[in-house]
């Protein structure tokens, strides 16, 4: 069975003339003189049609899920290729630190860590959010990719001490 657009029935009427009625679809003849083997053959048609169509939206859904999941994961190892390729740990003969999302630079002889509490100077938002004086962060990442001037973290701050 083949698919045609809008076409009449032509289905022999009483008067002997073919039927004007249009169908369209999957439909081999109109109400009035479609069999019931037409009317079931039209709609396994349209069933199986509407399977196909389904599953083809289904598989074409997938693969864009699976196309854009390669992407991110491309994106960020190429993100990750620039920030290595940009990321600094000394500047001017200091290690260069990050303490939550800013970057600070350590004078002291001994070398920062990851997790190290350090008092950090104040600025303008710790004066808003914490009040004036000196505040404490907990070392993030080692080195940066920032470039523009950098605050200078004031020393280590003592460790919690444990409940």
């Amino acid at each position: 069975m083949t698919y045609q657009p809008d076409r009449a029935c032509g289905r022999p009427t009483r008067s002997g003339n073919p039927c004007k009625i249009r169908i369209s679809g999957s439909d081999v003849a109109c109400g009035t003189h479609a069999t019931e083997q037409d009317k079931a053959v039209a709609e396994a048609y349209r069933r199986g049609w509407n399977e196909g169509y389904e599953a083809g939206r289904e598989s074409g859904a997938s693969s864009s899920k699976s196309h854009i999941a390669y992407l991110k994961k491309r994106v960020k190892e190429l993100e990750e290729q620039l920030d290595s390729a940009r990321h600094v740990y000394e500047v001017d003969g200091c290690q260069v630190v990050q303490v939550g999302k800013y970057s600070y630079r350590w004078r002291g002889s001994d070398p920062l860590k990851v997790g190290d509490r350090v008092h950090l100077p104040e600025n303008w938002v710790s004066k808003l959010k914490v009040g004036p004086g000196l505040t404490v962060g907990v070392v993030t990442k080692l080195g940066t990719t920032y470039r523009g001037s950098l605050s200078d973290i004031v020393g280590r701050a003592p460790a919690e001490a444990s409940p």
